[in-house]
């Protein structure tokens, strides 16, 4: 079963993005990814759930660096705003 997760990144003074991820269990792991970055490779794995979503924060945030210093947009699906932003799963 695939759950949907937000993952929020945040840096003082620039940009927050909310990226929309699906987790989903893989054999003993969990399998995480982002579909908006699936072209850049926005996916990884995790021990436990809450490994998964750590991992995919630093994930996401690589990507987001590399596209920011190759000069190339964020992706269209994706919730950017210049306003801190919270992101809660329940």
């Amino acid at each position: 079963m695939k759950e949907s997760h937000l993952v929020h990144i945040k840096d003082d003074d620039k940009n927050s993005y909310v990226f929309r991820v699906l987790l989903e269990r893989d054999g003993d792991g969990w399998f995480i990814y982002a579909p908006a970055l699936d072209k850049w490779g926005g996916a990884t794995w995790g021990a436990t759930k809450e490994q998964a979503l750590e991992r995919i924060n630093e994930v996401v945030e690589l990507i987001l660096q590399e596209l920011a210093e190759d000069g190339e947009l964020v992706p269209e699906d994706v919730e950017v705003s210049q306003k801190p932003l919270v992101a809660v799963t329940l």
